[in-house]
């Protein structure tokens, strides 16, 4: 099962970036009144490890924060996987799947 930690602030966020240095990190951009972020939260779930958790409503300034950092155009749900300080993989919506965040974040 994930352990899903809440990303608050920027300065949580530079922290992950940092940490993305020396091991795979995920993202995840969650909406809480979307019905599809609600099915892909629990796909999600199925990740064994830390799912960084970006709640769209409530951190803002955060997921675009991650767009200008990665280059990736904000949507949600929406997951990303940083190595090295840069994104390595990223889906969105039905696309996303536990399996694929285990293929990548395997190469360590």
């Amino acid at each position: 099962m994930a352990n899903f930690i809440e990303i608050e602030t920027l300065e949580d966020l530079e922290r992950i970036f940092e940490k993305s240095k020396h091991q795979s990190v995920v993202l995840f951009k969650h909406s809480v009144t979307c019905p599809i972020s609600t099915g892909v939260y629990y796909e999600m779930n199925a990740v064994d490890g830390d799912v960084n958790l970006v709640v769209v409503q409530a951190a803002r300034a955060i997921s675009n924060e991650i767009a200008a950092k990665t280059g990736i155009r904000h949507e949600s749900p929406q997951a990303i996987v940083l190595k090295g300080g840069r994104a390595v993989f990223h889906a969105s919506h039905y696309d996303i799947t536990a399996n694929d965040i285990k293929r990548v974040t395997s190469n360590e």
